[in-house]
């Protein structure tokens, strides 16, 4: 039987993060007080402005304190004046990798009511899941610099290829596929780097076998971005490395007309650890503040929460509920070309919920 009562650890973080949390707790609330799910918070202050305060993104037992979490929400991590790979490697980057959180899950939809800057991206046409390899690759720690300030200066960056790490994402991309349309895209590029992307190939092929239902082919990275653009419908589930995976999938969500509705999840599948689930949006300092802030990145973060805790009605209850914010309602935040505050758009949500 699926936990009905799950404690949530809350990371607002920087910006517009504080302000898109709570929409967000409000709808799992709702949702939860429906399906008989209750949720229980605890909100943590790390983030950039803590930085600058105390030297640190968080204390030293902060994963101690996340790991008894069912599962993190986090808003947005991010401050003018700190390094972006200060926060990163503050914050971020030691959550995914202490906790295994091994998937990047990023799910991009067109939807009705949302214009994209495509002519070919229609509503109920695009709609695909990239799955970003989320802890080695080319996002290593190993490397360096050398002869700083020199005419002879370096920097040495090495990528990290596993054959665990590659088969793990592999088999998660494979068995999404096949509970979706069955159709999976590997992003590559074996005619430029010689050896961790053949490697890469090999291993995906090898899994392959493993899913004989699942339909798949390989496309090079700047021709599958090329293809992203022209024909997104085209695609159901894209599987790529670290950056591969980052990159396509900020593409994908322009190509859905708005980052700022775009959600994600850092999973650590098998449970063993909590997982984590954030908007794509950043921190957006501009607008921090001022109340305009466009929940639906974090509101739809919280509906894969609730899926990734096995509530798969509810978090369809939210996605129903998003999807008919957009398509049936005129109110709007303002990067959707609307006027509405954050607080008057989730009211509209909720009534639909």
């Amino acid at each position: 039987m699926t936990n009905q009562n799950h404690r949530i650890a809350l990371v607002p973080g920087d910006g517009i993060g504080t302000e898109v949390l709570p929409p967000a707790q409000r709808v799992l609330d709702a949702v939860g007080r429906r399906h008989g799910i209750a949720f229980s918070y605890t909100s943590y202050d790390w983030s950039c402005e803590r930085y600058l305060r105390e030297g640190a993104m968080m204390p030293e037992d902060g994963l101690e304190r996340l790991r008894e979490a069912d599962a993190i929400l986090l808003g947005a991590v991010g401050y003018p004046g700190v390094p972006d790979h200060i926060s990163l490697w503050g914050l971020l980057i030691p959550i995914r990798r202490t906790f295994r959180q091994y998937v990047n899950l990023r799910p991009i939809r067109v939807f009705e009511g949302v214009a994209s800057p495509l002519r070919a991206a229609v509503a109920g046409e695009v709609d695909l899941v990239v799955v970003r390899e989320n802890v080695e690759g080319e996002y290593s720690e190993i490397g360096g610099r050398l002869n700083q300030g020199t005419p002879e200066e370096l920097a040495v960056q090495e990528a990290v290829f596993t054959r665990a790490g590659v088969i793990r994402i592999a088999d998660y991309a494979f068995s999404l596929a096949a509970r979706r349309r069955g159709r999976l895209t590997s992003a590559t590029k074996s005619n430029g780097i010689i050896h961790t992307m053949p490697f890469w190939d090999e291993l995906i092929a090898e899994r392959a076998a493993a899913h004989p239902g699942v339909a798949w082919d390989q496309e090079h990275i700047d021709a599958l971005a090329a293809k992203f653009v022209l024909d997104p419908a085209r695609f159901d589930v894209v599987v790529a490395s670290n950056l591969f995976g980052d990159i396509l999938s900020d593409l994908a969500a322009a190509v859905a007309g708005s980052i700022g509705i775009a959600p994600s999840a850092s999973l650590n599948p098998e449970g063993t650890y909590p997982s984590m689930f954030e908007p794509v949006h950043g921190s957006a300092p501009d607008i921090a503040g001022r109340g305009i802030a466009n929940p639906l990145g974090a509101i739809g973060s919280a509906a894969l929460m609730l899926d990734h805790l096995g509530h798969t009605e509810a978090a369809q209850n939210v996605n129903d509920a998003i999807a008919a914010v957009l398509a049936k309602s005129d109110v709007r935040t303002r990067d959707l070309g609307g006027t509405a505050t954050t607080d008057e758009f989730t009211e509209k949500l909720l009534e639909l919920l």
